[in-house]
């Protein structure tokens, strides 16, 4: 391994501690982070660069230009200016630059798009779908009936649904605890319907799926293993796939949650706690889907719409 590789390494290294241990992101947030250090210095050779500190403002947003041109979306691209942003700020306070080249770096803007929702009768068609599926008494379907009524109950990540533990469930008083982004925890409720599905998993589909290594994992998979998240995303799209709604990830019925928590009448602030954003702006994203639908109706409806 060349001295320039080695340096890139271990400065990367070092900088993916700190993102983890002291700033307490996600394991995916690291490996995007990662991939975004390596796919820069992997550039930054190209332009003779052998050394952190040789990198400039000029490589910066040559790097950006290229991910332009090679036609990524401008949320990928922000993502990737964020990681490089963070890691030479990083690289300066302790002491491995004496200058931040990337402060001058402008985040491309980011165009919020609506996210996709259901309606609340399509929601209600999923979870018939998932109840006459799990009919046939198949610890699996009874699993996957538990799992789709508590992400829409819920609106909780897939990645929180999936690091559930038995403890997290308080079944007294119908909440589970989540660890969500930057390892926040938060605690949500849950319905009735999402209760009674949930029991009947852990009474007598949880049993039937269990094994030596499943420990205190809530969710199972057919191994006995905790749930990977990719077994969620295909079971979802699957049963969505079989109805005439649109075809949405798990992310999507925690869109729809959110929307339908707003349009029953919900305090904003009271969403934005159970989804727990970080900012009362990412939660208003939902009060325009909600607004999109009011109209609709209006002017579906009103005489002089």
């Amino acid at each position: 391994m060349d001295d320039s590789k080695r340096q890139f390494e271990t400065a990367s290294n070092r900088f993916m501690q700190y993102v983890e241990l002291e700033l307490g992101r996600s394991e995916n947030t690291v490996k995007a982070y990662r991939k975004d250090l390596v796919h820069l210095f992997a550039f930054a050779k190209t332009r003779s660069c052998g050394d952190i500190s040789d990198i400039g403002i000029v490589e910066l947003r040559g790097w950006l230009a290229e991910q332009r041109v090679a036609g990524l979306s401008s949320a990928t691209i922000a993502r990737r200016a964020t990681a490089i942003r963070m890691f030479f700020a990083w690289a300066q306070q302790t002491g491995l630059l004496d200058e931040d080249p990337a402060s001058a770096l402008v985040i491309p803007k980011v165009i919020k798009r609506l996210p996709h929702v259901l309606q609340q009768s399509q929601a209600t068609e999923v979870m018939d779908r998932a109840e006459l599926r799990a009919d046939d008494n198949s610890p699996i379907h009874i699993r996957d009936r538990a799992i789709l009524e508590l992400l829409y109950a819920t609106g909780i990540r897939v990645g929180e649904l999936v690091g559930l533990d038995i403890h997290d469930i308080d079944t007294s008083r119908r909440t589970i605890r989540v660890l969500g982004k930057g390892s926040k925890e938060r605690v949500v409720p849950y319905g009735a319907i999402a209760e009674k599905t949930v029991q009947q998993y852990l009474k007598q589909a949880r049993p039937a799926l269990v094994k030596d290594e499943s420990g205190p994992a809530v969710f199972l998979g057919s191994r006995g293993k905790r749930i990977d998240q990719r077994v969620v995303r295909s079971m979802v799209h699957e049963v969505l796939q079989s109805l005439d709604v649109p075809d949405l990830s798990p992310h999507g019925l925690r869109h729809s949650a959110a929307t339908h928590l707003l349009e029953g009448g919900a305090d904003i602030r009271a969403v934005q706690e159970i989804l727990g954003h970080a900012s009362l702006a990412t939660t208003q994203l939902y009060t325009h889907v909600s607004m999109d639908r009011l109209r609709a109706v209006f002017e579906q409806a009103h005489p002089r719409a």
